[in-house]
C-alpha cells in the first residue's frame, strides 16, 4: 500500500467536515438565540403597549365621572346660550365628589347683591331636587365676564333653573337670570330643557360605555400575571392588581401613596426616584433583574398622560409593572447547558480526529502498523457521531421553522419493525438484554407513512431503552391497530413488560396505528416526564451504560415527526419498573 495516500492533504475531508459542523452549529445557535430574542422583544413591546393603553383608559375611567363630564357639558352649554337667548348672567351649580361648584358668567355688569341672590336660588333649587342641605362653607365659586359694580341697584327680574339629571339622579342646575321682568317665555325654557336633556342623555350613554369598558379593563388588569401598580400624579395608588399584592405581600388600598410600602423592596429598586423621574421627565424606565423571595422580576415604570382638547398633555400619573422573568432566566440557563453539551459532543470526536491526523502527519502511525485500522475505525465512528448530531440539529431546525416534511408512502410497518429489531439485536445480545416484537394480528399489510422517519423514531426509542435496561432485562416492540370505540387489544405478548399504556394514555379519537417500545429499565421520575419532549430540556437520568450520552434531541424530533403524521406521542413510566414510549398514526 502506498503510504503517500495518507498524507495530510488526503485527510482534508476530515478538516472540511469539522469546519462544516462548526459552521452549522454556529448558524443554528445564532438564529435560535436571535429568534428567541426577537420573540422576547416583541412580547415586551406588546406588553408595554398594552399597559400604556390599560393605564390611560383606566385613569380615564376613574376620572370620567359626574363632576368632570357634567361640568364640561355645562360649560359648552353656557358658552353657546348667548346665540339664542338674552341674559344678564348665566351659571350652573354642580355636585362633585368633594364639594359644590358654582360657575357664573356675567354678560352685563351687576352688583354683588344680584350675584348673591342668583347663587342662593341655584343652591335652593339643587337642594330641592336632591333633598339635601349643602354646606355653604364648602363651595368652590368662580365668577367671570363683566365687572361687578355695587352701585347698580337692579335686582333679578327674570330667572329660571333647568335641572341636569343623569341616570334619574339630579347632579346639577343650570340657571339663566336677567334684570328685566317677565322676559323668558315658555319656548325659551323648552329650548333649554331640550339642550340639557340631550346633554344628559349623551353623558349617560358615555358613562355607560365607560362603565362597561372600565369593567373590562379592571378584569384584564386583575387577571394579569404581571404585578401592576397605577398611581396618579400625586403617587396615590389608583390600581393594584392581585399579582402585585402577592409579590410585595402588602395589603394595598386605593388612595394610599406608593411610597408607603417602598421599604418592602429592601433597596433593591429605587421606585421613588424612578417614579418621580418618569412623571417629571415623561420617560420610561426598565430595571435590571431584581430578586424578591427568590423570584426574579424586571420592573418597568411608564408615564401616563393624555392629550388635551386645547392642546398639550396632562400628566395622569404612571404605571409600575413587575414582570416575572424567572422562567426566562431558567430557559437561558437550560439553553446555556444545552449549548455547552452540544459543543462538548462535537469537540470530543473532533479532538479524536485531530489527534489521529497528527499521528499520521508526524509519521507515528503508518498504513502497515497494527494501530492503523483501529485509529481509522475510531475516526470513522467519530465522523459518524458528528454527522448524526448535525443531522439532528438540522432536523430540529426544520421542525422549528415548519419546514420539516414527511414523505408518506404505502409501506409495511411489520417489515420496518423487524428491520430495526434485527439492527439492534446484536447490541442487545451483547448487553444481555432480550429484544423482541409483538405484532397484533389485526395489522394490515400496508399502511401510509414515512418509513424512514418511523425508523428514526424507533431508533431513538430502542436505543434509549437499551441505555436504561440492565443485564437480564427485556425490551418489547409492540404494534397494533386500536379503535377507541372498541375494547383494547388483549392478545399482545406483554408477559415480560411491567408498564404498558392503556387506551386513555394513547389519547386518540379515531382508529390509529399504535407502536409501543417497552422496557423493564429504571423508569422515569414523574417530575422529569414533562421535560422529555421539549427542546433544550432533557430528563436528568443516569443510564445503565455510563458511556451512553444523549443530547435530548431525539425525542423532540420524534415528537415533530409524529405530529407531521397527525398522530400523538407519549410515555408511561414507573420508577424501578420500566417505561413504555409510544406513538400513534391515524389511519
Amino acid at each position: 500500500m502506498n503510504i503517500a495516500l495518507f498524507s495530510s492533504a488526503n485527510w482534508s475531508p476530515f478538516l472540511i467536515l469539522a469546519v462544516f459542523v462548526l459552521a452549522v452549529l454556529t448558524f443554528y445557535l445564532f438564529f435560535s438565540l436571535q429568534k428567541k430574542e426577537k420573540e422576547i422583544t416583541k412580547e415586551r413591546e406588546e406588553t408595554t403597549r398594552r399597559l400604556y393603553e390599560l393605564a390611560i383608559l383606566k385613569e380615564l375611567g376613574e376620572r370620567v365621572g359626574y363632576s368632570l363630564d357634567v361640568e364640561e357639558i355645562l360649560q359648552i352649554i353656557t358658552g353657546s346660550l348667548r346665540q339664542f337667548i338674552d341674559y344678564t348672567a348665566v351659571g350652573y351649580v354642580v355636585i362633585t365628589s368633594e364639594k359644590i361648584k358654582i360657575n357664573t358668567h356675567i354678560e352685563k355688569s351687576v352688583s354683588r347683591h344680584f350675584l348673591s341672590e342668583m347663587k342662593d336660588r341655584m343652591i335652593a333649587s339643587l337642594s330641592a331636587l336632591t333633598d339635601k342641605t349643602f354646606d355653604l362653607e364648602n363651595i368652590d365659586e368662580v365668577v367671570s365676564g363683566a365687572i361687578i359694580i355695587d352701585e347698580i341697584k337692579e335686582n333679578i327680574g327674570s330667572l329660571f333653573n333647568i335641572p341636569l339629571v343623569i341616570d334619574d339622579m339630579a347632579v346639577g342646575v343650570l340657571t339663566v337670570a336677567h334684570i328685566s321682568s317677565g322676559l323668558y317665555k315658555e319656548e325659551d325654557m323648552t329650548i333649554l330643557y331640550k339642550i340639557t336633556g340631550q346633554a344628559s342623555e349623551a353623558v349617560s350613554r358615555l358613562q355607560e360605555v365607560v362603565k362597561k369598558e372600565k369593567g373590562k379593563l379592571n378584569a384584564m388588569v386583575e387577571s394579569m400575571g404581571d404585578g401592576v401598580l397605577m398611581v396618579d400624579s400625586e403617587y396615590r395608588v389608583v390600581v393594584a392588581n392581585p399579582a402585585i399584592k402577592k409579590i410585595i405581600k402588602v395589603d394595598i388600598s386605593k388612595d394610599v401613596s406608593v411610597f408607603d410600602f417602598i421599604d418592602v423592596l429592601g433597596g433593591k429598586f429605587d421606585i421613588r426616584g424612578k417614579l418621580e423621574e418618569s412623571v417629571s421627565k415623561k420617560i420610561s424606565y426598565v430595571s435590571e433583574r431584581i430578586n424578591i423571595d427568590d423570584v426574579f422580576f424586571e420592573v418597568g415604570v411608564y408615564p401616563v398622560s393624555h392629550s388635551l382638547t386645547k392642546g398639550g398633555n396632562q400628566m395622569l400619573g404612571a404605571v409600575v409593572v413587575f414582570h416575572d422573568i424567572s422562567k426566562d432566566i431558567e430557559l437561558e440557563r437550560v439553553r446555556e447547558e444545552f449549548t455547552g453539551m452540544i459543543v462538548h459532543e462535537l469537540r470530543s470526536p473532533l479532538d479524536g480526529i485531530k489527534k489521529i491526523i497528527e499521528l499520521f502527519v508526524s509519521g507515528s502511525i503508518t498504513a502497515d502498523s497494527d494501530k492503523f485500522k483501529e485509529y481509522l475505525n475510531m475516526a470513522h465512528q467519530s465522523s459518524a457521531s458528528m454527522l448524526e448530531l448535525v443531522n439532528d440539529i438540522l432536523d430540529l431546525s426544520k421542525l422549528q421553522a415548519g419546514k420539516f416534511e414527511v414523505n408518506k408512502e404505502k409501506a409495511d410497518i411489520q417489515e420496518v419493525i423487524a428491520n430495526r429489531i434485527s439492527f439492534y439485536k446484536i447490541s442487545a445480545d451483547g448487553r444481555g438484554v432480550s429484544l423482541d416484537a409483538s405484532l397484533n394480528k389485526n395489522l394490515p399489510e400496508f399502511l401510509e407513512f414515512d418509513p424512514q422517519a418511523i425508523k428514526q423514531i424507533l431508533n431513538n426509542f430502542i436505543s434509549n431503552a437499551l441505555k436504561f435496561t440492565s443485564k437480564g432485562g427485556s425490551i418489547l416492540v409492540s404494534a397494533f391497530i386500536y379503535n377507541p370505540k372498541e375494547p383494547f387489544p388483549n392478545d399482545l405478548d406483554k408477559q415480560k413488560i411491567s408498564v404498558f399504556p392503556e387506551g386513555s394514555d394513547l389519547n386518540i379519537k379515531k382508529t390509529s396505528l399504535c407502536v409501543v417500545v417497552s422496557d423493564v429499565g429504571i423508569g422515569i421520575p414523574e417530575d422529569n416526564i414533562k421535560d422529555l419532549f421539549h427542546t433544550f430540556k432533557q430528563a436528568r437520568l443516569n443510564p445503565v451504560d455510563k458511556e451512553s450520552k444523549s443530547t435530548g434531541l431525539g425525542l423532540v424530533i420524534a415528537k415533530g415527526i409524529v405530529e407531521e403524521h397527525g398522530g400523538t406521542i407519549g410515555v408511561v413510566s414507573k420508577e424501578g419498573m420500566g417505561s413504555s414510549f409510544f406513538f400513534t398514526i391515524p389511519l
